[in-house]
């Protein structure tokens, strides 16, 4: 019986990221195949990933005789002793490397484009990373194959915020995600009459004192990390969820808004219109004045606002983990069978 290994480990960190999360949905909706089982590997070993990752795996891999490995972010062995399926969600290191420290962002330039090239399949969750990948990496689009995300944040009862109208960014305060630029244009809706604060949840990734600056005395919060029933929370209760970002490999935090009727302003840029269709409102990441119009045209036209409410849940509820999983094993399959 042929073994699928699964390097999951990301799913079991304390603080779940974005590609935490997808190997913890693709583990639980993983569907059974007869003939075919999946190991699932939930820690590495002692002393840096890398090793672990470079040389512990494969020796594990080749004593539980493993027919297949499957990493979900970017570290496939490049020596392994069965064939190879890598996840690339973005390559946001190569398109903005100030954004990540340096041994993080050597980690992955080394790694990612050798991965790339030797995996017997790519698979990315978008249309706009597996050209990414393919132009970049010089890798054969025939071995790529995208499949998309899904929400995966819980649904819960917790109260939203109780103090009034606000805004909801989401994301690490780094400079890919334009942070600085939605609260300039915040500024211009404060100047117009919004009534609105604006709430951003994420870890401070070295710009929040400058994000502070910005706010120049307008009501701008920080949140830091917040759990999964907080920020379930705190997303239910927004008027719109604004996502400003610069480069997002998918951008799912656009589908969980959506999945709770919240309507989307996002960037027109990269992975972002492909993952919200025509169900968000769109502006030019780099204009101030565009991004402050778009924002108001959905806080301030109650038929717009419900329109995209209304398209958002329809949307997202195309997407499941188990459409995305299926096509995960599918490719297992076409290397197995």
């Amino acid at each position: 019986m042929p073994i699928v290994a699964i390097d999951a480990r990301d799913a079991f960190a304390p603080e779940l990221r974005g590609w935490g999360r997808y190997a913890r949905e693709l583990v639980g909706a993983l569907p059974e195949r007869p003939g075919l089982r999946y190991g699932v590997i939930t820690r590495g070993g002692r002393g840096p990933e890398v090793l672990f990752e470079q040389v512990g795996l494969p020796l594990r891999l080749r004593r539980d005789r493993a027919d297949l490995v499957h990493a979900p972010n970017c570290f496939l062995p490049l020596a392994r002793p069965c064939m190879g399926v890598v996840t690339i969600h973005d390559l946001a290191f190569e398109a903005f490397p100030g954004d990540f420290s340096r041994r993080t962002g050597w980690k992955y330039r080394t790694f990612t484009p050798r991965a790339a090239r030797s995996a017997q399949r790519v698979i990315c969750v978008s249309g706009h990373t597996a050209a990414d990948v393919v132009r970049r990496y010089d890798v054969d689009e025939a071995r790529v194959r995208v499949i998309p995300n899904a929400p995966s944040l819980p649904v819960g009862d917790e109260p939203p915020p109780g103090d009034g109208p606000y805004l909801l960014a989401v994301g690490d305060l780094r400079p890919k995600k334009n942070l600085l630029r939605l609260v300039r244009a915040f500024r211009v809706l404060r100047r117009q009459g919004l009534e609105h604060r604006l709430v951003l949840a994420g870890v401070d990734s070295g710009e929040g004192e400058a994000v502070r600056a910005a706010a120049d005395g307008e009501p701008v919060s920080l949140t830091g990390y917040l759990s999964d029933a907080r920020l379930d929370a705190l997303m239910r209760g927004a008027d719109a969820l604004v996502h400003p970002s610069l480069y997002e490999g998918f951008g799912l935090v656009l589908v969980e808004a959506m999945a709770r009727g919240v309507p989307v302003v996002a960037a027109r840029a990269t992975a972002l219109p492909e993952t919200g269709g025509d169900a968000a409102e769109y502006f030019d990441p780099l204009d101030v004045e565009d991004m402050a119009a778009a924002i108001a045209r959905v806080v301030g036209d109650r038929a717009r606002h419900a329109e995209l409410a209304a398209r958002g849940r329809a949307r997202a509820g195309r997407l499941s983990w188990a459409a995305s999983a299926a096509l995960t094993v599918a490719v297992y399959e076409e290397l197995l069978c």
